[in-house]
């Protein structure tokens, strides 16, 4: 099946009642972030030190009825050169790919029924909690889609999304030294099908992912996931539980098969929300379970030092505490975690390394919020023993 045969295919299982009006309001918007990231790494003689701006500014117009357009530029200013940001040739220093940039980061027209809609053009495109496929909003400069995308309610509770890639803009800018980092050309079908009932949450994906620039990275992922929250005895329990299967697709020609799972309870009580996880991401010694398109950072710790899984695959069993606290007009507005991983391979059992992370957000005057973030790494043989701290500051218009 070709992509214009797949969209003409969603497009008829679209609900066509009459349009309303745009959910884009007329008018600009901004994000100014400013951050400073610091790496300590082992594997190189400097630490990194890198402060970055990035400002976008996005303009946004209903058309007609249902029908509206807009687009975002994107700017990132370096502050200095003492980091390697993939396209400052500054490769002394560890890396932190928040390079300069002057971009195009959106461009679409768009229709927004009372039961669906769709998105042609450069655009934002995140699935579930971002796992396989999402913006990357951690880095300064977002990963975003030359692509189509729709959605269709199909009956209350159950809705069906669809996108067509056909070019990734990475995160890591059109000045990278790798023109792979840059961009990535491809033919990736997603289709995500979920379904609300009462407190749970079923969803069903098929991701046929072809990378026409490395063909060894093309797959098809099958996969299920349930999420959902009960409240009995004044606590709510919470849970996540996941499967798929990946394999190769189209071009690639190393034969792969392997599985991910997910395993993630929650108690939130008293203040404070504890979680517990086992995430396992399968690895044959030659091949492993990877998800190029996702928000990797989010994973794994935020040392990053799994954005590509080991050819042994990854066994990631990780807790979480986290709360809030403050007085006055500070009240639950200080907000904070900490959590630890121990990492493993899955295939042999060998020790990777063990990471804690901490976080604390925190409001600023004139609508400004700040964060203070912090990773250790401790390395058991992988990489090397890594630490890392982020100083951001960041503010929305309107």
């Amino acid at each position: 099946m070709t992509h214009r045969h797949a969209i003409l295919l969603f497009l008829g299982l679209l609900p066509l009642p009459a349009a309303r009006p745009a959910a884009a309001a007329d008018g600009w918007t901004a994000h100014l972030r400013y951050r400073h990231e610091s790496v300590d790494d082992e594997a190189f003689a400097r630490d990194a030190a890198a402060d970055t701006v990035r400002l976008r500014l996005g303009w946004s117009h209903a058309l007609a009825p249902g029908f509206s357009t807009g687009f975002e530029l994107e700017g990132v200013a370096a502050l200095g050169d003492r980091f390697n940001s993939g396209a400052n040739g500054e490769t002394a220093y560890p890396w932190v790919p928040d390079a300069r940039a002057l971009e195009l980061n959106q461009a679409w027209l768009r229709w927004r029924g009372e039961r669906g809609g769709a998105t042609l053009g450069r655009q934002r495109i995140t699935l579930d909690d971002q796992r396989f496929v999402g913006n990357v909003g951690w880095r300064q400069n977002e990963q975003t889609f030359d692509a189509f995308s729709a959605d269709a309610t199909l009956r209350d509770g159950l809705v069906l999304r669809y996108a067509w890639l056909d070019r990734a803009h990475r995160v890591f800018g059109d000045e990278a030294r790798d023109p792979l980092a840059r961009e990535r050309r491809l033919d990736t079908h997603l289709l995500n099908l979920a379904w609300q009932r009462g407190g749970g949450r079923l969803t069903g994906y098929g991701y046929w992912h072809d990378d026409k620039d490395v063909a060894t990275a093309s797959t098809r992922t099958l996969g299920l996931r349930w999420t959902g929250a009960r409240t009995w005895g004044g606590a709510d329990f919470g849970w996540t539980l996941e499967a798929a299967r990946q394999r190769d697709h189209a071009g690639n020609p190393n034969a792969t098969d392997v599985g991910y799972v997910l395993v993630e309870p929650s108690l939130a009580a008293r203040g404070l929300t504890w979680t517990l996880g086992w995430e396992q991401l399968g690895g044959d010694g030659a091949r492993a379970f990877q998800t190029p398109l996702a928000t990797l950072h989010a994973f794994n710790g935020w040392a990053d030092k799994f954005l590509v899984t080991p050819a042994a695959g990854l066994d990631d069993r990780h807790a979480a505490v986290s709360g809030k606290f403050g007085r006055g007009r500070l009240d639950d507005r200080l907000a904070w975690t900490v959590a630890y991983h121990d990492f493993r391979a899955d295939r042999g059992g060998l020790a990777y390394g063990r990471e804690w992370d901490a976080s604390m957000a925190f409001p600023l005057p004139a609508g400004f919020t700040g964060l203070l973030k912090f990773a250790d790494y401790r390395s058991d043989g992988f990489a090397r023993d890594t630490r890392k701290l982020w100083l951001q500051v960041e503010r929305a218009w309107p």
